[in-house]
């Protein structure tokens, strides 16, 4: 069912913190999306998991993670790569320059009041152009030629031309992450974006998962908007993006 249903109420949904021995999936959401859902785009060496690198660029860390850990780290990227980490608050060791660093915000649902689209479409590797175009000229958060194939696309199209997307990223045992939510700025204003969040989520919904997303802490317009729409704070998060060193 649609419309004004409740957010699905899951065993594991629980608050971060929780004296439960077991780790919440959302903590770490890349380890558990890929020893779960999306283990067959997953790229294993030592205690890493990865994207595979035309997919997406998370990589996930142990928190705990040693010298050995980053040499693997090191090993993926190559000379001069780079990983991104979301979620991960170890330290950096020495040599690695941090190229990039934001602190976020995790959003689960407390109430999305979720309905499908009428007017969205599937999006799918046809229009992966066209997507990277809207990408390019919005900056939602990293597209990759093959980030289509982690879930479920919808995009709003006006006079033929991709006006607004949302679709589905990480899928963290129970749950699904909305990303990729931009709209053009020549069509801003229309409430797209927030048609195809509450679209998008009534797909995850219809599966028996919870849909989740991060934003960056300082966009107070997106996390206003997320709230509004029926999103509650879980935790705070960083993503981070360091380079291996030589």
């Amino acid at each position: 069912m649609s419309g004004t249903r409740q957010s699905v109420q899951h065993p594991r949904d629980r608050p971060a913190g929780s004296a439960d021995a077991a780790p919440h999936p959302l903590d770490r959401p890349a380890y558990s999306a890929l020893t779960g859902a999306h283990a067959h785009l997953a790229e294993r060496r030592g205690r890493l998991l990865r994207y595979l690198p035309d997919v997406s660029p998370w990589l996930a860390l142990p928190e705990d993670a040693d010298a050995a850990d980053w040499a693997d780290a090191a090993a993926l990227a190559g000379p001069g790569g780079g990983i991104v980490l979301a979620g991960y608050l170890g330290a950096v060791p020495d040599g690695w320059e941090v190229t990039f660093r934001a602190e976020g915000v995790q959003l689960v649902d407390a109430g999305l009041a979720t309905a499908p689209d009428a007017e969205a479409v599937r999006l799918g590797p046809a229009e992966v152009p066209e997507i990277l175009d809207l990408v390019e000229r919005t900056r939602p958060g990293p597209f990759l030629p093959r980030t289509i194939e982690m879930g479920t696309y919808l995009g709003i199209r006006r006079d033929g031309v991709l006006a607004a997307m949302a679709g589905e990223r990480m899928r963290p045992d129970g749950h699904t992450e909305i990303s990729a939510v931009c709209t053009a700025p020549e069509f801003r204003g229309q409430g797209l974006a927030a048609r195809l969040v509450l679209a998008v989520a009534d797909g995850i919904r219809e599966r028996g998962e919870i849909p989740f997303l991060h934003a960056a802490a300082d966009n107070t317009n997106a996390v206003r908007l997320y709230e509004k729409l029926g999103f509650a704070l879980r935790r705070t998060t960083r993503f981070v993006a360091v380079q291996v060193p030589g």
